[in-house]
């Protein structure tokens, strides 16, 4: 996984940093609105959650079926200290064999990984994601985005994080295609606090 872990990064390997930087850069109306306009969950769907941290944004989702992976014993504790029996939360990176021993899934989530892998390994976590899917199911994923004349500052803050493979939207188009018919790609520019963010929708067909 191509990430910086050392210096300043590293207080955000800490669960309860890492939530409450992200609610200081403006995480609860970012979820808010990213639930309802892209994830769109109902009542009792299945949800798969790769990369899912502590699981912040299960607080915005319905009363659903939620799986929970993530390669941080401290994230996955923290995420059960939060939300116990409102999901299932494993400390492990999925696999093919995981997949097969749950339900197929209405919606996959791959919540701000991308940036931190190339593009081998990348591609290899959407082809999971596409065997996660039941016919029709969605992924969805985000991940900071390079574009040109974004805000400086927005580019300062993209160039200072974590992951090390943060790509433009066609890097981004250029994965999810390898996987997925027509994927739905839209880049966001937040204005209050400076940033630049890829959504893609993929459909299962």
């Amino acid at each position: 996984m191509a990430q910086i872990t050392q210096g300043v990064r590293s207080i955000l390997s800490s669960p309860a940093v890492y939530s409450i930087f992200q609610n200081l850069m403006g995480a609860h109306r970012f979820r808010r609105r990213f639930v309802d306009d892209f994830v769109r969950p109902f009542v009792g769907c299945t949800v798969l959650d790769i990369g899912c941290g502590p699981a912040d944004i299960l607080a915005y989702l319905p009363e659903v079926n939620y799986f929970g992976f993530d390669i941080s014993d401290a994230y996955i504790a923290r995420a059960n200290s939060r939300f116990g029996e409102l999901g299932k939360f494993q400390s492990k990176a999925l696999t093919s064999t995981d997949i097969e021993k749950m339900p197929s899934f209405d919606i996959v989530l791959v919540l701000g990984v991308l940036h931190h892998l190339d593009d081998e390994v990348a591609v290899g976590v959407l082809r999971l994601a596409n065997q996660a899917l039941g016919p029709g199911g969605r992924l969805l994923t985000v991940d900071p985005c390079l574009e040109l004349g974004q805000n400086p500052i927005a580019r300062f803050l993209i160039r200072i994080d974590r992951g090390q493979n943060v790509r433009t939207r066609t890097g981004y188009t250029s994965l999810a295609s390898a996987v997925f018919e027509s994927p739905r790609v839209e880049v966001r520019h937040n204005a209050w606090i400076p940033y630049t963010h890829c959504f893609m929708e993929c459909t299962r067909r």
